[in-house]
């Protein structure tokens, strides 16, 4: 009965629990000749046996204990035994067979699972991971983008650094973490660095530092949407602060207070302003804030930089003593990145992923129960599907052409060649990366 079928390899008996396949087997076949001088003529040596792991069967684990013997040469005198590099990995002891399915399956499950499922240390399948990652990330090649964006998330407690296109709206990389020191590495590492043109990032000073250094060329926009969420958490303070000493029964007034607060005036419902109007007069300090807030959302909608200044600082002057406090690491980020922050009206660019980036950092962190970092990231950057990717292509007329003339002219069909177009790697498509976890597909 052929239950493994693997070429060249003999079943001798097969053993079998409620858990696992303990199957024997041999070549059928000995060598004909000695590996050292060639001659034929050999004679057995003695025999051991290695257990190798294998794919399970009837869902059980299977462990093959291959019959290994040794031979002696009659002419040389040398020993060997027989090898199974065919259809064995010998390093890990298991087939080559179970060392791909370990590699594919890696990236869809937690290395637990697979080591219960299949008999092998988590540590060997830890190590088969990272091998054919490094091997797949050797393969990828993602085009350096224009528009380069620095944003973080936090996946599995930690902050990360986040490396985008914003062209393209795709994710190229994530980073261990958001040190000065690890983003330069990656920046210094990039192909075609020169070409960055605008890279945007929130107020990070590590960032910054990292960018100057790296790629000196390139013009620093901070995110307008780092900016004005900025006012939204003086808001949150000042609310927060207020609740604290207030009654169980008046913050039970205030309730939704937050989301009303939070919302532009030109998107409040009739009864959210009459809540607004409500809270005001009881609270004076709700309406004060709103107002700041708004009046800062209002800075950014200006048409030009001048304008934009101007606005700010009469905003600024709202900014009562009572609040001075509340607004104080907005009007110090202000200070800090002016050139930075006002660059966004020579150069509107935003982070327009921003709202799949957010999706993204809610489904990570459900998906990454069980998952190391470094697992959690190639299973999203190295799955294809969701890679926006460009189809190779050449100027087919030029191509019909040098055909045509090859004979005579042989030149011009190889200048052919040099029309033809490589497709390109923008990194994973943010939305369809999403779509995927949300589908269970990824």
């Amino acid at each position: 009965m052929d239950i493994l079928n693997l070429s060249n390899i003999q079943v001798t008996k097969i053993q079998e629990n409620e858990h696992d396949y303990a199957i024997s087997a041999v070549r059928p076949t000995p060598p004909l000749f000695c590996p050292e001088c060639g001659f034929s003529d050999l004679k057995k040596f003695g025999k051991k046996q290695k257990l190798y792991m294998d794919l399970p069967i009837h869902a059980k684990r299977v462990g093959i204990f291959m019959e290994q013997q040794r031979f002696q040469c009659r002419s040389c005198q040398s020993t060997f035994r027989e090898q199974y590099e065919d259809v064995m990995d010998e390093r890990r002891f298991m087939t080559k067979r179970l060392v791909d399915f370990i590699e594919k399956q890696s990236l869809k499950r937690t290395f637990v699972s697979l080591s219960e499922e299949l008999g092998v240390d988590e540590k060997t399948i830890r190590s088969i991971f990272r091998e054919y990652v490094n091997r797949l990330e050797e393969q990828v090649r993602i085009e350096t983008p224009q528009w380069l964006g620095i944003d973080e998330i936090h996946i599995l407690s930690k902050a990360r650094c986040v490396i985008t296109n914003i062209e393209q709206r795709t994710l190229v990389d994530m980073l261990t973490n958001r040190n000065k020191e690890t983003v330069i590495r990656y920046l210094h590492h990039l192909e075609n660095k020169k070409r960055i043109r605008y890279v945007t990032m929130d107020m990070w000073n590590p960032y910054r530092d990292a960018v100057k250094e790296v790629l000196p060329q390139a013009k620093i926009i901070v995110d307008k949407f780092h900016v004005v969420r900025m006012a939204n958490d003086c808001l949150e303070t000042v609310r927060k602060q207020l609740r604290a000493d207030l009654t169980q029964k008046q913050r039970r007034q205030l309730m939704h207070d937050r989301f009303v607060l939070l919302k532009r005036n030109h998107d409040l419902t009739e009864r959210e302003i009459l809540l607004l109007e409500v809270w005001s007069t009881q609270y004076p300090i709700l309406q004060q804030v709103y107002d700041l807030k708004e009046g800062f959302y209002k800075v950014w909608d200006s048409e030009s930089k001048t304008m934009a200044k101007v606005r700010l600082e009469e905003w600024k002057k709202g900014i009562t003593s009572e609040l001075k406090d509340a607004f104080l690491p907005l009007t110090k980020a202000l200070k800090n990145w002016e050139d930075e922050i006002f660059a966004y009206f020579d150069h509107p660019i935003t982070n327009a992923y921003t709202e799949s980036l957010n999706s993204l950092i809610r489904v990570i962190n459900r998906l990454g129960r069980g998952y190391s970092f470094e697992a959690l990231r190639a299973k999203i950057l190295l799955t294809e599907g969701v890679k926006k990717k460009t189809k190779p292509s050449y100027n087919r007329q030029a191509f019909v052409e040098s055909r045509m003339l090859k004979m005579m002219e042989a030149p011009l069909f190889y200048n052919s060649i040099s029309n033809y177009e490589s497709p390109k790697d923008f990194g994973v498509d943010l939305e369809k990366l999403v779509q995927w976890i949300e589908e269970d597909k990824l």
